[in-house]
């Protein structure tokens, strides 16, 4: 990126490089403004960078995507940002062996080359989830095979999930989640997810052995105590789309973001010291004149520049990636633990899901850890958390993990804000006329709150600066099965 260029008056500052900052700079300068983005790091994407190490792509944060978040089409520059799609559902561990739940409840695309929008994926995500959830409710046992180690299937066994009126109640409570739009589930009232977990009349078995595993990966929140709101738009996500990354590793979207940027508009090592409405302080090159500022940092530094900004809790994740000459499952799947017998919140085999991420002949495993540190490192350069999540992918993935090379581990303290009861899902993103912070803790966290947050704090600036040009919105991206 450009470290040097003018420090001439610009009509906004935008104070972070991370997708909500140059979201937001997509927006204005496709409104015509000029815009100048600062970097205090040495690249751009904040949390969505990748590490490349050897041939492989690691991503620094576990997050997870899914096709119908509706920013994913609406923020320009992602045109072209290509997304690879898990297997429908995700797979269960429970008492030793593997169950498929949810793969009825998820639009399906067929795995060679099928390419469609993630735009018309959500358009039509909630009719397919809901013919999907009918036809579960309805369908024998036996029409629903389940997999095994290496994704070979085995007959059928009860599983977390219980038998057909189990599966029949959990079909029919998702499909309501599916039908019912985001705004009316905003409007809900609120507890936490844990106690939302009890109300929605489903068996305990799939409780505790589906959606609480499942919304604790969606959410970054292993004890879940966000807000119930926030748990229903994650299951609305889920069953109206798939989970997917992007491909090439996670960088791949804010580089695609900045790339659309005019020249010299993105500044990386480029620390602010001091921000007001009419100007930003840097250490590196001085006072910047601008008539506007978007703070698009995490919250705390946010605070940090702004005395009294509220720093939400946040979740702490921790991500390990693995190497091993073959892959411990043959299908693109993401393996939760359905017993929570260990510290793995869940994993999946990426280079199943992208082969670009690890190099011919190498199986590269991502594994997530929440609400732990990393801990020192041990014997033979690893760490404690390793040996513990090892013994606990053996058992998951059914195979020996001894001979797995770990290749990175990323701590990050404060890597989802928390949204705890009561939360609001839009915190106002004016502070000041000419002063607009954004970022997921301004709303929902995870890339859609990013996303949207930007888009929100675009039009705040357009709008106090009399600017009537609406923002124009990006067209539907490619999704690879």
């Amino acid at each position: 990126m450009d470290t040097g260029g003018s420090t001439d008056t610009v009509d906004v500052v935008v104070v972070g490089a991370g997708v909500a900052g140059l979201a937001a700079a997509r927006h204005l300068t496709g409104a015509g403004l000029s815009v100048l983005v600062l970097e205090a790091a040495g690249t751009v994407g904040g949390r969505m960078t990748s590490e490349k190490v050897d041939g492989f792509r690691l991503d620094r944060s576990g997050r997870l995507l899914c096709t119908s978040y509706p920013e994913l089409a609406r923020a320009p520059g992602l045109e072209t940002l290509s997304l690879r799609t898990f297997s429908p559902g995700v797979l269960l561990h429970s008492e030793g062996r593997h169950h498929r739940a949810g793969e009825s409840f998820q639009p399906t695309a067929g795995r060679r080359g099928a390419r469609r929008g993630a735009a018309l994926s959500a358009v039509r995500g909630t009719r397919g989830a809901l013919t999907a959830v009918r036809a579960l409710a309805s369908a024998p046992r036996s029409a629903r095979p389940q997999a095994s180690h290496r994704g070979r299937p085995h007959p059928a066994t009860p599983g977390p999930l219980g038998g057909p009126a189990d599966r029949a109640r959990l079909a029919t409570v998702l499909a309501r989640l599916a039908a019912t739009p985001p705004e009316r589930l905003l409007s809900r009232p609120q507890v936490s997810a844990a106690q939302a977990l009890s109300g929605y009349g489903v068996p305990p078995g799939a409780v505790e052995g589906f959606l609480r595993p499942l919304l604790a990966a969606l959410l970054g929140d292993p004890a879940l105590t966000s807000s119930s709101r926030c748990a229903d738009l994650a299951l609305h996500a889920f069953a109206t789309g798939r989970l997917c990354l992007p491909e090439g590793g996670a960088d791949a979207l804010p580089e695609l973001l900045a790339a659309g940027l005019p020249p010299g508009s993105v500044r990386t090592g480029v620390r602010v010291t001091a921000v007001s409405t009419t100007s930003v302080t840097t250490r590196e090159a001085g006072e910047i004149g601008c008539r506007a500022v978007v703070l698009a940092t995490g919250a705390r530094s946010a605070a940090a520049l702004l005395p009294g900004l509220r720093v939400p809790a946040h979740h702490a994740a921790t991500v390990l990636h693995h190497t091993t000459d073959e892959p411990p499952l043959t299908e693109p799947v993401l393996l939760l633990d359905a017993d929570r017998g260990g510290p793995v919140a869940h994993t999946a085999v990426l280079s199943q899901v992208d082969p670009g991420r690890a190099p011919a002949g190498r199986a590269l495993v991502t594994s997530v850890v929440l609400g732990r540190p990393a801990g020192p490192a041990g014997p033979g350069g690893t760490t404690a958390l390793d040996a513990e999540v090892r013994t606990h992918l053996a058992r998951l993935y059914r195979t020996s993990t001894s001979r797995w090379e770990l290749l990175a581990v990323h701590h990050d303290a404060e890597a989802v804000p928390a949204m705890n009861v009561p939360h609001d899902a839009r915190r106002p993103v004016r502070v000041l006329s000419g002063l607009y912070v954004c970022g997921d803790h301004r709303g929902v966290s995870g890339l859609q709150g990013e996303l949207l947050s930007a888009r929100r704090a675009a039009r705040a600036v357009l709008a106090d600066a009399g600017v009537r040009r609406p923002l124009a919105a990006g067209r539907s991206l490619e999704t690879a099965a």
